[in-house]
């Protein structure tokens, strides 16, 4: 018997998105298909914004992307405008920071944007 029901590939739990959906009062159902969408627009949003920040990174000389990367890359796009205050208690990236950065010292916002 064939399996009619689609399975969808997602990196990201669409039973999480649906969740995070229906908390929102004004959102009833949600289609099965809806939370695989947001998804994959997530996915690509990601692989956008850790683009951006590689390109800041390699401008910048350093071997590792830190979250000082990631809020230059934000700020430096005016469609990214809402994230600003998200980043805005991230220091900025100065130049002997830059040297350290390619060094092998652990810094948990490091962890935390790499995981």
């Amino acid at each position: 018997m064939v399996n009619k029901r689609k399975k969808y590939n997602a990196r990201f739990a669409p039973a999480r998105i649906k969740k995070i959906m229906q908390k929102d009062e004004e959102i009833g159902k949600v289609a099965a298909a809806v939370p695989v969408i947001i998804s994959r627009a997530l996915e690509l949003f990601v692989q956008s914004l850790v683009r951006k920040a590689e390109a800041v990174t390699r401008s910048r000389n350093a071997r590792t992307l830190t979250p000082a990367h990631l809020k230059a890359s934000i700020l430096a796009d005016p469609r990214l405008r809402f994230l600003r205050e998200t980043v805005a208690n991230i220091p900025d990236v100065t130049q002997e920071e830059e040297g350290e950065s390619s060094g092998s010292t652990h810094n948990p916002l490091q962890a935390a944007v790499a995981a």
